[in-house]
């Protein structure tokens, strides 16, 4: 039997004091997420993402790693908004700015509703953000999104308009 995917996506669009710019925070990030002893089996490449929905706030460094093994998906979300919280992410309004950026995008086949902190799976709105399908192409390109049933390729295919996300290398 193979192993559950779990894909994680990170962003980040301000700098911080304590880890420099996004994309420093961003790579902080990885050796965070290693350091709580979930180790990273894939990571893409950074990419260079406009904000969504659009607005005048800056441009996000943006990425996917896929992890070895996890805890359960409700003490891997709470593990992630810690990781956030120690980098200063302060929780807002949606789609504000934000220092670090930690999102489950999908563990394994599974398939949830949410509620009382646990987490939608997969992810409500990765289907819909290049920013996510890009890089999870790199780590998963052959993952189907078990609730749509589409590829990567497809969700790729079927992005809404007006998105960017360039690799940066």
């Amino acid at each position: 039997m193979a192993a559950e995917i779990i894909l994680v996506g990170l962003g980040s669009n301000l700098p911080s004091a304590d880890f420099g710019s996004p994309m420093a925070i961003c790579q902080a990030a990885i050796e965070a997420l290693r350091a709580e002893g979930l180790p990273i089996a894939r990571q893409s490449r950074w990419y260079r993402s406009a904000p969504v929905p659009p607005s005048d706030q800056p441009w996000y460094v943006n990425g996917v790693v896929a992890l070895e093994r996890a805890p359960d998906p409700d003490m891997l979300l709470a593990l992630l908004h810690r990781i956030e919280a120690r980098f200063g992410r302060v929780r807002g309004a949606p789609n504000a700015s934000r220092v670090l950026d930690l999102d489950l995008l999908a563990y394994g086949e599974r398939i949830a509703a949410g509620g009382d902190g646990s987490p939608i799976l997969p992810h409500p709105r990765l289907h819909l953000r290049a920013f996510v399908l890009h890089p999870l192409s790199e780590v998963a390109p052959g993952w189907r999104h078990p609730r749509l049933g589409r590829s990567v390729a497809a969700m790729l295919r079927g992005l809404p308009g007006g998105q960017s996300a360039e690799a940066m290398g």
